[in-house]
Parts: C-alpha cells; structure tokens; sequence
C-alpha cells in the first residue's frame, strides 16, 4: 500500500507524473477540436454540406463515447501507461490520414482514428490522479486537468488556423500528427501505472453500500463485472447524467458551429470570433478551481448548488442570444461564451461521484461510463444543429443565416431538460441508497 507520506506530501515524482499526463491532454484537445476554427476550410476541402460536416464530428464523437466502457476495463486491467501511449499514437494516425484526405469517407476514417485514441487520454489521466494522490485532493486535481487541457482549444483556434492559413492543410495537420506521436513517446517514458510504495495494485477492497459487507478483490472476473455493478449504483448513473447535460453545449459550440455561428451567423469579423473562443477557455479556467473548492468542500450539495445551477445558466443565456431581435450585441456574446464556459468545470463533479462510490478496481470503469454521457449528448446536439440547417435550406457556408442558426440551436432545450430529470431522479436514488445525505463521502 501506498506510504503515509506518499499519501499526504506527493513528491516531485508524483508532481511530474500528473504534469505529463496533463500536458498530453493538452494535445489530445487540440487533436479533438481541430476542425473548431477551419469548419469553413473543411467544408470546401471536402465539398460537405453542414449535415456531412457534422458527421466528421458526430462520428469522432461516437467512436470517444462507445470506447469509454471498454477502455475503462482496459486501464482496470493494464493500468494508464500503455493505454495513454497507444491513444496518442492513434491520434496521430488520424492526423496523418487527415492531412492528405480530400475526400468525405478519408477524413470520416481520420476522425475515427481521433476519437479512439482520445477516448484514451482523459481516462488515463484521471486513473493517475487517483492512483498516485490521496483522495481528498482528487477534485481540485480532476479540475485542475479540465482546465489545463483546455488550453489545447485555444491551440486549435489560433496557432493551428494560423499555421494551416499560412502554408496548407496537409502541413497544419501533419504537424499536428508530429507533436502528437512525440507526445506518445514522452507519456511511455514518464508515466508509470502506479507509485513504487504501492506493490500490489491487483488487490482491492470492495464495499457493498447495503450491507457494509468488505470483500478482497483479485480476480479477472470482478473486471467483467465492473460495468453491471458500475451502473447498478444510482451515483454512478447521477454521474452520467450530471456529465450528459452539463458540457454538451460548449463541447457543440467549440468542436464545430460555435465558430461559423459568430462569423457568418453574428457578422463578427475573425479576429473577434477568435478573441471569444479564447475567452470561453480563460473563463473555463477560471470557473474550474471554484468548482472544484465547492465540490470538494459540499459533497451533499454538488447537483443541487453546482450542476443544476450550470444547466439553467447556459440554457438561459443561450434562449436570450436566439430571441434577441437582430444579432446580439457583444456583451451578450460575452455572457454567452461565459455560461458555456461554466459546463466543463461542472462536468468534472460527475467524476466525483463516480470516485465516491467506486472502489478502485472498476473506478476507471464507472469513469468510463460518466465521460460517456457528455460525449454522447454533444453528438446528438452536433448532429441535430447540423440536420436542422439542412432542413431550413442553409447546410453551405454561402446559405448560412443568422435565422437558420437560431432555429437550429433550439435543438438542444430538449437534451438539457431530459438530462435535468435524469440528475434529479438519480440525485433523490443515491441519497436514499446510501442512507440520507449525511453519509455522502467526499
């Protein structure tokens, strides 16, 4: 087991460890919003209307949250050292097959490649934070990870735009493959699965919430059981809901239309639709070690105080932004990128609850099934914007309105209320499973 002092004082070992591991998520985010700046250049390199240039999106999406599960077991069973290294190299096949695609069906297959190997990056990260640190410093660091990895949004917007305006789409995105598969050699030399005071990390306890019952686990059947009693816990599912409702909307704006929404929705000029997508990632940094402080210090409260609020905050900033008469004004523009902001902060709590109530041994997994319920959220609200330009006629950058984007971002009411209900029901489920709120762990 690990040591006292390894527990309460992380050495510079751990510090590195996490920092890499950080760093590589960086990349991974500019890897998965590579397209958020050069929609527009995507769209006439592949000849896609907004419905095909959705799926390059939705598709990556997909393949990130069916992998979640799977991946998970595969970190219960291997640890994040391999795991990590074999999802940047993934990334970086994509990359490489994007930058010489000119075809829709090509660059469908490099987005597949991303999503698989980024479905591998978080989770990692996440297995790290809570192998190397003690618990209680687990929320500040999952938030601390959001928001660094964010910054990976902001390469994708201006340097890589820049880069890719300045010489050509085969160079920006083979340069982008190059960063990654270094990154993937750097991650296998540094990260290691567990520290060196924890010899035996096949050994775990389980706690049954019921009975209080302890048991040792070993064996590789527990991991085939990982999902089922993973999902059987209302606070894993409370989780999923909680990551289904609150990013979806930031995830949309960032990964795909948030760009084309400003430039030739609102009319701004590029400068200034860059100058906002970088203001949304600050002010995600900012919101993160908030977030996680109250998270941390208000276990019993977390949906209640923290992720519901997030919801309608978004939710009514976005109704506004559509049912202002003519184009918003900038301020307006800057509370809105503020509230989509707030949503990735807010789903780190998700991981929370996840860790609260899973022993280590299918941690990753039940992590797995939380991450999934935001990605799949933000592919249906991908897919329903890009669907609903189509059907008002206005799928092509030349066709694009202001009306039509209005429309089409009323699709995603339907995806915060259902999962609104979703977080309530399994909030009202954990708290009597567990015997009242007193009992909450942090």
């Amino acid at each position: 087991m690990t040591s006292s002092s390894a527990l309460h004082a992380p050495g510079w070992r751990t510090w590195t460890v996490w920092i890499v591991g950080a760093a590589a998520y960086v990349v991974a985010i500019t890897n998965r919003t590579s397209l958020s700046s050069v929609g527009v250049d995507a769209a006439i390199r592949f000849d896609a209307d907004a419905s095909a240039l959705s799926m390059f999106a939705v598709i990556q999406l997909a393949v990130y949250g069916s992998l979640q599960v799977p991946v998970g077991i595969i970190l219960d069973r291997l640890g994040a050292r391999p795991v990590i290294a074999a999802g940047m190299v993934l990334m970086a096949a994509g990359q490489l097959v994007m930058a010489f695609a000119d075809a829709v069906g090509i660059g469908i297959l490099a987005r597949v490649l991303i999503g698989a190997g980024d479905a591998a990056v978080f989770p990692s990260v996440l297995r790290v934070i809570a192998t190397w640190f003690p618990a209680q410093r687990s929320p500040l660091l999952v938030q601390l990870t959001g928001i660094i990895g964010q910054l990976g949004q902001i390469i994708a917007v201006v340097p890589l735009a820049a880069l890719l305006h300045a010489t050509s789409w085969s160079v920006a995105f083979g340069s982008l493959a190059g960063l990654t598969i270094l990154f993937a050699v750097l991650t296998f030399a540094i990260i290691r699965n567990r520290p060196p005071e924890r010899r035996d990390d096949a050994i775990d306890t389980s706690v049954d919430t019921d009975t209080g019952a302890v048991r040792i686990v070993r064996s590789t059947a527990d991991l085939r059981e990982g999902f089922r009693e993973s999902w059987s816990h209302p606070a894993t599912r409370l989780g999923f809901w909680s990551h289904f409702t609150t990013p979806f909307a930031g995830t949309a704006f960032v990964l795909l239309w948030g760009y084309p929404f400003l430039t030739a929705g609102q009319g701004l000029p590029a400068g200034v639709a860059a100058s906002l997508m970088t203001l949304l990632v600050l002010a995600g940094i900012v919101f993160g070690p908030i977030l996680g402080a109250l998270s941390s210090r208000h276990p019993t409260r977390r949906s209640r105080w923290l992720v519901l609020p997030t919801v309608a905050f978004q939710a009514a900033a976005w109704l506004t932004v559509i049912f202002w008469p003519g184009t918003a004004p900038i301020w307006l523009l800057v509370i809105l990128v503020i509230a989509l902001a707030s949503g990735g902060p807010a789903s780190m709590i998700a991981f929370d609850h996840a860790r609260a109530f899973n022993p280590s041994h299918r941690l990753s997994t039940a992590t797995g099934i939380v991450n999934g319920g935001g990605f799949l959220a933000a592919l249906i609200a991908i897919l329903m914007i890009g669907v609903s330009m189509d059907l008002q006629g206005a799928g092509t950058p030349d066709t694009y309105s202001l009306d039509a984007f209005r429309v089409a971002f009323l699709t995603q009411v339907p995806l915060w209320v259902i999962g609104s209900l979703g977080i309530i029901r399994e909030r009202g489920r954990t708290i009597r499973h567990i015997g009242g709120p007193g009992n909450v762990p942090r």
